[in-house]
Protein backbone atom coordinates (compact mmCIF):
# COMPACT_ATOMS: atom_id res chain seq x y z
CA UNK A 1 0.00 0.00 0.00
CA UNK A 2 0.83 3.95 -0.55
CA UNK A 3 0.10 6.18 1.77
CA UNK A 4 -0.64 9.58 1.23
CA UNK A 5 -1.36 13.02 3.72
CA UNK A 6 -3.88 15.30 2.31
CA UNK A 7 -2.27 18.84 2.86
CA UNK A 8 -3.38 20.83 0.03
CA UNK A 9 -6.26 23.09 1.56
CA UNK A 10 -6.61 26.46 2.11
CA UNK A 11 -7.18 26.79 6.00
CA UNK A 12 -9.45 29.36 5.56
CA UNK A 13 -11.30 28.83 8.57
CA UNK A 14 -8.12 28.46 10.34
CA UNK A 15 -7.07 31.82 9.35
CA UNK A 16 -3.17 30.28 8.92
CA UNK A 17 -1.85 27.03 7.06
CA UNK A 18 -3.01 24.15 8.90
CA UNK A 19 -0.30 21.65 7.89
CA UNK A 20 2.49 23.79 9.58
CA UNK A 21 0.31 24.50 12.70
CA UNK A 22 2.11 23.13 15.68
CA UNK A 23 0.50 20.42 17.59
CA UNK A 24 2.36 19.13 20.71
CA UNK A 25 5.94 20.98 19.61
CA UNK A 26 5.61 19.63 15.97
CA UNK A 27 4.31 20.94 12.82
CA UNK A 28 0.57 18.85 12.29
CA UNK A 29 1.92 18.01 8.98
CA UNK A 30 5.06 16.22 11.05
CA UNK A 31 2.22 14.04 12.94
CA UNK A 32 0.64 12.42 9.99
CA UNK A 33 3.67 11.78 8.18
CA UNK A 34 4.69 9.41 10.91
CA UNK A 35 1.10 7.93 11.89
CA UNK A 36 1.99 6.43 8.17
CA UNK A 37 5.37 5.47 8.65
CA UNK A 38 4.66 4.44 12.53
CA UNK A 39 1.91 1.40 10.60
CA UNK A 40 5.10 0.55 7.79
CA UNK A 41 3.93 3.04 5.03
CA UNK A 42 6.11 5.60 3.19
CA UNK A 43 4.55 8.65 3.15
CA UNK A 44 3.79 11.27 0.32
CA UNK A 45 2.10 14.56 1.08
CA UNK A 46 -0.83 15.72 -1.42
CA UNK A 47 -1.05 19.28 -2.93
CA UNK A 48 0.63 21.66 -4.22
CA UNK A 49 3.00 21.97 -1.17
CA UNK A 50 6.67 22.18 -2.32
CA UNK A 51 7.45 23.77 0.75
CA UNK A 52 6.42 20.35 2.96
CA UNK A 53 9.40 18.58 0.64
CA UNK A 54 11.25 18.27 3.95
CA UNK A 55 8.32 16.41 5.67
CA UNK A 56 8.28 13.66 2.71
CA UNK A 57 7.66 13.70 -0.78
CA UNK A 58 5.07 16.24 -2.47
CA UNK A 59 2.66 15.61 -5.03
CA UNK A 60 0.56 18.01 -7.17
CA UNK A 61 -3.23 17.83 -8.08
CA UNK A 62 -3.57 17.45 -11.57
CA UNK A 63 -7.04 19.85 -11.05
CA UNK A 64 -5.54 22.54 -8.58
CA UNK A 65 -9.03 23.81 -6.65
CA UNK A 66 -10.19 20.43 -6.35
CA UNK A 67 -10.02 20.29 -2.86
CA UNK A 68 -9.04 17.02 -1.29
CA UNK A 69 -10.48 14.95 -4.13
CA UNK A 70 -8.22 16.27 -6.19
CA UNK A 71 -4.97 15.30 -3.78
CA UNK A 72 -6.75 11.84 -4.31
CA UNK A 73 -6.77 11.85 -8.04
CA UNK A 74 -3.13 12.87 -8.42
CA UNK A 75 -2.46 9.96 -6.16
CA UNK A 76 -4.72 7.46 -7.66
CA UNK A 77 -2.82 8.24 -11.27
CA UNK A 78 0.43 7.80 -10.05
CA UNK A 79 0.49 4.78 -7.42
CA UNK A 80 2.06 1.84 -7.77
CA UNK A 81 -0.41 0.15 -5.56
CA UNK A 82 -3.59 -1.24 -5.55
CA UNK A 83 -4.90 0.27 -2.17
CA UNK A 84 -4.05 3.55 -1.13
CA UNK A 85 -4.39 4.90 2.32
CA UNK A 86 -5.12 8.58 2.84
CA UNK A 87 -5.04 10.81 6.22
CA UNK A 88 -6.22 14.47 6.72
CA UNK A 89 -3.65 15.98 7.76
CA UNK A 90 -5.47 17.40 10.88
CA UNK A 91 -6.02 14.59 12.58
CA UNK A 92 -3.31 14.25 15.09
CA UNK A 93 -4.88 12.10 17.75
CA UNK A 94 -5.80 9.08 15.45
CA UNK A 95 -4.16 6.27 16.63
CA UNK A 96 -1.65 3.17 14.90
CA UNK A 97 -3.35 1.19 16.04
CA UNK A 98 -6.91 2.16 14.27
CA UNK A 99 -4.47 2.81 11.37
CA UNK A 100 -3.56 -0.80 10.71
CA UNK A 101 -6.91 -1.82 11.50
CA UNK A 102 -8.36 -0.17 8.97
CA UNK A 103 -5.76 -1.12 6.62
CA UNK A 104 -6.47 -4.80 7.39
CA UNK A 105 -10.38 -4.57 7.26
CA UNK A 106 -9.50 -2.99 3.56
CA UNK A 107 -7.33 -6.17 2.70
CA UNK A 108 -9.98 -8.62 4.13
CA UNK A 109 -13.08 -7.17 2.54
CA UNK A 110 -11.53 -6.15 -0.85
CA UNK A 111 -14.08 -3.00 -1.18
CA UNK A 112 -12.75 -0.21 -3.47
CA UNK A 113 -13.31 2.05 -0.43
CA UNK A 114 -13.36 1.25 3.41
CA UNK A 115 -14.17 4.52 5.15
CA UNK A 116 -14.97 4.89 9.16
CA UNK A 117 -17.80 6.44 10.35
CA UNK A 118 -18.63 7.84 13.79
CA UNK A 119 -21.44 9.03 15.42
CA UNK A 120 -23.30 8.02 11.91
CA UNK A 121 -20.85 10.63 10.11
CA UNK A 122 -18.71 9.21 7.34
CA UNK A 123 -15.10 9.86 7.35
CA UNK A 124 -14.30 10.02 3.80
CA UNK A 125 -10.50 11.60 4.14
CA UNK A 126 -9.14 8.93 6.49
CA UNK A 127 -9.88 6.46 4.02
CA UNK A 128 -8.45 3.55 1.95
CA UNK A 129 -9.31 3.78 -1.70
CA UNK A 130 -8.69 1.49 -4.83
CA UNK A 131 -6.94 2.72 -7.70
CA UNK A 132 -10.01 1.27 -9.13
CA UNK A 133 -11.90 4.73 -7.77
CA UNK A 134 -10.06 7.03 -10.50
CA UNK A 135 -12.36 6.87 -13.14
CA UNK A 136 -15.07 7.81 -11.05
CA UNK A 137 -12.92 10.14 -9.01
CA UNK A 138 -11.89 11.98 -12.58
CA UNK A 139 -15.98 11.74 -13.63
CA UNK A 140 -17.10 13.95 -10.81
CA UNK A 141 -14.25 16.28 -10.57
CA UNK A 142 -15.28 16.63 -14.59
CA UNK A 143 -18.73 16.99 -13.77
CA UNK A 144 -17.44 20.08 -11.38
CA UNK A 145 -18.50 18.41 -7.65
CA UNK A 146 -15.31 18.33 -5.72
CA UNK A 147 -16.90 15.84 -2.84
CA UNK A 148 -15.35 12.61 -2.24
CA UNK A 149 -18.61 11.15 -0.04
CA UNK A 150 -20.54 11.40 -3.94
CA UNK A 151 -17.54 8.86 -5.32
CA UNK A 152 -18.12 6.45 -2.58
CA UNK A 153 -21.97 6.81 -2.83
CA UNK A 154 -21.79 6.18 -6.08
CA UNK A 155 -19.73 3.13 -5.67
CA UNK A 156 -21.60 -0.20 -4.19
CA UNK A 157 -18.51 -1.89 -3.57
CA UNK A 158 -18.06 0.70 -0.67
CA UNK A 159 -17.40 -0.48 2.85
CA UNK A 160 -18.60 2.16 5.62
CA UNK A 161 -18.52 1.21 9.27
CA UNK A 162 -18.97 2.37 12.40
CA UNK A 163 -16.16 2.79 14.76
CA UNK A 164 -17.89 2.72 17.95
CA UNK A 165 -19.70 -0.69 17.16
CA UNK A 166 -15.86 -2.19 16.17
CA UNK A 167 -14.25 -0.17 19.15
CA UNK A 168 -16.76 -2.13 21.54
CA UNK A 169 -14.69 -5.55 20.46
CA UNK A 170 -11.41 -4.34 20.66
CA UNK A 171 -9.41 -4.38 23.73
CA UNK A 172 -5.76 -3.04 21.37
CA UNK A 173 -7.50 0.49 20.69
CA UNK A 174 -6.32 3.33 23.46
CA UNK A 175 -9.32 4.67 25.49
CA UNK A 176 -6.99 7.78 26.01
CA UNK A 177 -7.82 10.41 24.03
CA UNK A 178 -11.44 9.21 23.94
CA UNK A 179 -12.53 7.71 20.32
CA UNK A 180 -14.37 10.49 19.63
CA UNK A 181 -11.44 13.09 19.51
CA UNK A 182 -9.48 10.56 17.34
CA UNK A 183 -11.84 12.33 14.19
CA UNK A 184 -11.47 15.95 15.66
CA UNK A 185 -10.75 17.96 12.28
CA UNK A 186 -9.38 21.36 13.47
CA UNK A 187 -10.72 23.77 10.90
CA UNK A 188 -10.66 26.69 13.65
CA UNK A 189 -8.55 27.55 16.29
CA UNK A 190 -11.54 26.33 19.01
CA UNK A 191 -10.87 23.11 17.47
CA UNK A 192 -7.62 23.55 18.64
CA UNK A 193 -8.95 24.16 22.36
CA UNK A 194 -10.92 20.43 22.22
CA UNK A 195 -7.89 18.20 21.45
CA UNK A 196 -5.70 20.33 24.15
Amino acid sequence: MNGFVLAGGRSTRMGQDKALLPYAGRPLVEHAVQLLRAVGLEPHILGNRHDLSTCAPVMEDLHPACGPLGGIEAALTSSNSDWNVFVPVDLPLLPPTFLRYLIERSTITGAAATIPTVAGRPNPLCAVYHRSLLAAVSRVIAAGNNKVIDVVAADSAADLFSVEAVAATREDWPVTPPLHLWFQNLNTREDMWLIS
